[in-house]
């Protein structure tokens, strides 16, 4: 089903801003092969950092009815993310377990690219519609540099993305997150490569997600700066989004040779649209990406909750959101040391 074509349940909780719940983005595993700078940087996560124990994190059955509830009131969309998800043994079979929720119409997850080609055609064939790729340079260099990694380069992401296209993933949105200094001088070479692919290439804003990875202002590559390189090189124009609170800004080149989205969380926040829910791997509900603190649901379902109670348990949660984190991004910066925010690996992008 196109997303344009989905429309908010009636039955749709609604948060204090009214707001909808519409997208549920579980993590199913904190662990991740990389170590990519803006995320889960080496300094802080060296290679024998005990990630989270497999008795800690939720089982698929209990993934898919925490889901389930979710869907019962008004989610749509739900993304698999980490971590690194493929790290996830079995995975194939969460996607035919979510695949038979009634209501659930777009069931997507992102990697980091660097398993998919062995995993691609088990994933299609299990029932996921839609790949988001990582993949924030085309330089092996500035790409390893970025991601901590000494193990493949480049062309073995490629090598993913063309399998996961053989299997019939069309098209993949490839997410570059974008640093002044780092990478932001190869973004015409990613448009320039991925021109006529029939991928969605999308630039993200670099975002002060977590506590450790020293995020600047001035290293922030506002979304029109990007847009505006590029029409420097190629006529550009904006396209409407597929549906309301779209996360990232639709535009495309002119020619028609590439789709292209910003996610501008930093120069222009889009709280007043969000619609997403995340789900830790060890079952704790967090109701915006830079929260502090989760909602154990893990612990309800241990302590023997209907489904009913859960539902409930979810809908009150989600009735009391008032998050707005980017909106309000400075005074929150100075409250970070005294209010933590939880780190990206853990609830994913």
């Amino acid at each position: 089903m196109e997303m344009n074509d989905m429309q908010d349940n009636d039955n749709s909780v609604r948060d204090t801003l009214q707001r909808p719940v519409r997208d549920l983005r579980i993590s199913v595993i904190d662990a991740c092969n990389f170590r990519c700078s803006y995320c889960m940087p080496i300094e802080k996560y060296p290679d024998y950092y005990e990630f989270m124990r497999k008795g800690d994190r939720l089982s698929f059955e209990e993934i898919t009815r925490i889901a389930r509830q979710f869907v019962a009131l008004g989610v749509v969309k739900i993304r698999l993310t980490g971590g690194e998800p493929l790290l996830r043994k079995n995975l194939a079979e969460l996607i035919c377990q979510l695949r038979e929720i009634e209501g659930l119409e777009d069931l997507n997850l992102t990697t980091n690219g660097y398993w998919l080609a062995e995993h691609a055609t088990a994933l299609r064939q299990a029932g996921l519609d839609r790949l988001n790729l990582s993949l924030d340079s085309l330089d092996d260099e500035v790409f390893r540099r970025i991601t901590g990694s000494s193990k493949g380069g480049v062309e073995r992401i490629l090598d993913g993305l063309r399998a996961a296209h053989e299997a019939g993933f069309k098209p993949i949105k490839v997410n570059v997150v974008v640093q002044r200094g780092v990478n932001d001088e190869g973004l015409l070479d990613m448009v320039e490569f991925f021109r006529n692919t029939g991928h969605i290439l999308r630039f993200i804003e670099y975002m002060d997600v977590g506590n450790l990875n020293e995020w600047k202002q001035d290293q922030v590559v506002p979304y029109q700066e990007i847009v505006d390189r590029i029409a420097q090189v190629h006529p550009i124009e904006a396209v409407p989004p597929n549906y309301e609170g779209e996360v990232a800004r639709r535009f495309r080149l002119a020619d028609g040779s590439a789709e292209l989205g910003f996610v501008s969380s930093v120069s222009k926040p889009f709280c007043g649209d969000c619609h997403r829910a995340r789900l830790s791997a060890d079952g704790k509900l967090y109701t915006c990406l830079f929260a502090s603190k989760g909602h154990d649901l893990r612990q309800l379902l241990q302590d023997g909750a209907t489904d009913d109670e859960l539902h409930t348990a979810i809908a009150g949660i989600w009735r009391a959101r008032d998050d707005r984190y980017s909106e309000l991004r400075a005074k929150h910066r100075a409250d970070t040391d005294a209010d933590p925010k939880v780190e990206m690996f853990a609830i994913g992008g």
